[in-house]
């Protein structure tokens, strides 16, 4: 088996503190999570986290850049077809720490930010996809296909905040349902003569 060189192994460290960190900090909050405990869990000192990120608001970006990153990929794959769900939907785990860091942007100006930048380019995406959808099936969007990605979002952290709460009430085909209802009603309201 090959050695690693030093900047693989870097990337390594980087990859498991990040995968630590979302473990402690959907357990514990991102204001309760020590970097000693992040260090901890990967199996490394406080010495390898600062090898590798200045501070804990760092190491958030980090974890937001992948996260956004393979969401965005997600969005490109689907973007060709109607399961837009796909697109928007979180694993559960990240949905805990998406809340976790929209509680902390709340208090933090130059962190809150980052991640609207963030979330922006997401939603821009899906807006992209939903538009280059309108087009090429001829059909005239009722409201901007930004508005409809905000919409679309807005509903998908509804659900996950619902599903967080109360498991039990949401099952698996529920955001499908949803967006087929919303997507629908679009559809009507674009062939209505007022839409014209």
């Amino acid at each position: 088996m090959a050695r690693l060189t030093r900047k693989e192994k870097q990337a390594h460290t980087r990859n498991c503190l990040m995968k630590s960190a979302a473990k402690v900090f959907a357990k514990r909050g991102l204001q309760q999570a020590s970097i000693d405990e992040v260090a901890e869990e990967a199996g490394y000192t406080k010495g390898a986290f600062y090898a590798n990120f200045k501070n804990k608001e760092e190491l958030f970006l980090a974890m937001l850049d992948e996260r956004f990153g393979q969401k965005l990929a997600e969005i490109e794959r689907v973007a060709a077809g109607d399961d837009f769900s796909l697109a928007v939907t979180s694993d559960p785990e990240f949905d805990r720490l998406f809340f976790e860091f929209s509680a902390y942007a709340a208090r933090n100006e130059d962190f809150r930010e980052e991640l609207v930048t963030r979330y922006r380019a997401l939603r821009a995406q899906v807006a992209e996809a939903i538009g280059g959808r309108a087009r090429r099936d001829g059909v005239e969007l009722p409201i901007s296909a930004e508005t409809i990605s905000l919409m679309t979002f807005a509903m998908a952290k509804g659900l996950a905040l619902e599903n967080m709460l109360e498991p039990e009430a949401v099952d698996d085909e529920l955001f499908s349902s949803m967006l087929t209802i919303f997507f629908t009603g679009l559809r009507t309201l674009a062939a209505s003569p007022a839409a014209s």
